[in-house]
């Protein structure tokens, strides 16, 4: 504790003592992360001035996978690591103990973002290896995301914030630069169940499912419409960074399956991205959801799986997923029945 404030190690220390026969690797692991992405928080702000003549995001990007293994290949406390800059797990080597967990993770998300000095971020979730197995295999790592035993994110911006769940609720913790540690700033985060905005790409319109449009028309009707309410529309492209936005102030965010990502089964990483925000967000109050189903129940078949991914408040995702449900039983009002590819906007005014 510094100053009176609970720092990350100190937070982790006491929920182990919570944990009845706790032997300390669970928290030496989540402390192993943090300390990789204070390396990469550090490298990220100093952005193209330590990537040579690399380009910066591609020096980025692999600069913060490298940081997470080797802070995490040696220490005994994995049986193997999956990133999704890598196309097959990271096994660990023979000369180091196997451990127990598994880590998944995405090194640095929205890295696309670097060029205009954007929010990026790490995404982590922690798995259990299979009891008594020597060597895991990349079927190990299939797990539904009901499976997770932690989940956290780290935002890479103005301040370093991380976003940590053991299954007992969500805490967010900043980086404090001067001591070089995660210090508790938001105590038992909760999702408002209710909240007025709403992201989602509209330039992708064209190609969506009909009760999404059915949901977003409903939204800009606003007070004159069904809703009975004004609704904001956010899009910055950053998953982490609308993650963020609605655990700290409500909302919901749609990358929803639409004719456009259909055929590679949806736009996001469902282990590297959706599953570890999912578990955050069901963590905090909300849903999460495919549209058609709830995503932490989903069965992983291959590594990089893409999946649609709807969270937020929960009254809002339980809303789409009634939208959802009604559309595949032919039960919406036919006026969302419409082709997909019709002149129908829903930003005409006429």
């Amino acid at each position: 504790m510094h100053d009176g404030r609970t720092t990350l190690t100190q937070f982790i220390i006491e929920e182990q003592r919570r944990v009845k026969g706790a032997t300390g690797d669970f928290s030496a692991l989540l402390n192993d992360v943090a300390t990789a992405c204070k390396s990469i928080a550090h490298a990220v702000s100093r952005g193209c001035l330590g990537s040579g003549s690399d380009d910066p995001q591609i020096f980025l990007e692999r600069a913060a996978h490298e940081y997470i293994v080797n802070s995490n290949i040696w220490t005994g406390r994995l049986g193997g690591m999956a990133s999704e800059d890598d196309p097959d797990i990271k096994a660990i080597p023979v000369r180091y103990p196997r451990g127990k967990y598994l880590l998944v993770f995405d090194p640095l998300n929205g890295s696309g973002n670097l060029d205009i000095n954007f929010m990026t971020g790490t995404i982590f979730s922690v798995l259990r290896a299979p009891a008594g197995k020597k060597d895991v295999a990349a079927a190990d790592f299939l797990q539904p995301g009901n499976k997770i035993a932690a989940a956290g994110f780290v935002l890479y911006g103005a301040s370093t914030r991380l976003v940590l769940t053991t299954g007992n609720g969500v805490n967010g913790f900043m980086l404090d630069n001067e001591i070089g540690e995660f210090v508790l700033t938001h105590k038992n985060i909760t999702i408002p169940e209710e909240a007025n905005t709403f992201a989602i790409n509209a330039s992708n319109e064209r190609f969506w499912e009909p009760p999404v449009r059915r949901y977003v028309e409903e939204c800009l009707a606003g007070k004159t419409g069904p809703r009975g309410r004004d609704f904001g529309m956010r899009w910055v492209a950053s998953l982490i960074a609308e993650a963020y936005r609605v655990l700290t102030r409500g909302g919901v965010f749609l990358y929803p399956v639409d004719e456009k990502t259909r055929s590679q089964g949806g736009r996001l990483g469902l282990i590297y991205e959706a599953n570890p925000v999912a578990y955050i967000i069901e963590q905090a109050g909300g849903g999460a959801i495919t549209g058609r189903n709830r995503i932490l129940d989903v069965v992983p078949t291959e590594l990089h799986q893409r999946a649609p991914f709807i969270f937020g408040s929960k009254s809002e995702v339980d809303r789409l997923y009634d939208y959802h449900k009604e559309y595949v039983e032919g039960r919406d009002h036919e006026s969302y029945n419409l082709p997909l590819f019709s002149n129908r906007s829903l930003f005409r005014t006429e």
